[in-house]
């Protein structure tokens, strides 16, 4: 599966915006999928994950009650929306995914995907 990750940009603190991330080659229906992010000179971190199956997802506790992830089957794509933004939300945002035998499991680590998106840059200004 191919992933394509778009709709960063710049936003002020406290605004919203929603980054998506479109795929090719196999519905990502069959597919658990993530959300990580790298701020500069940071290492990539867990953000929100779906579970195969959809009905289960995870946040990372500096983001749970602020964002959202979701997923269009019928568009082959899956969502972030972000709410309530901060300055410390800056980052390159990547989606990703990964086959699962589990509809319920939720993976949070980087070495659970194996297919990975280019990234899209969120800047959110004080």
């Amino acid at each position: 599966v191919q992933l394509q990750a778009s709709g960063g940009g710049w936003v002020q603190a406290g605004g919203s915006l929603r980054v998506s991330c479109a795929a090719s080659g196999r519905p990502v229906s069959t597919f658990r999928i993530g959300w990580f992010r790298q701020a500069s000179g940071k290492e990539r971190e867990f953000v929100a994950a779906l579970s195969w199956g959809g009905d289960n997802s995870a946040y990372a506790d500096s983001v749970k009650g602020r964002f959202t992830i979701s997923r269009d089957n019928a568009k082959n794509t899956v969502y972030l929306q972000m709410n309530s933004l901060k300055p410390e939300d800056t980052a390159v945002y990547y989606c990703a995914a990964s086959q699962a035998r589990s509809p319920a499991y939720i993976a949070r680590l980087v070495l659970e995907y194996n297919y990975w998106g280019q990234g899209t840059q969120v800047t959110v200004s004080s």
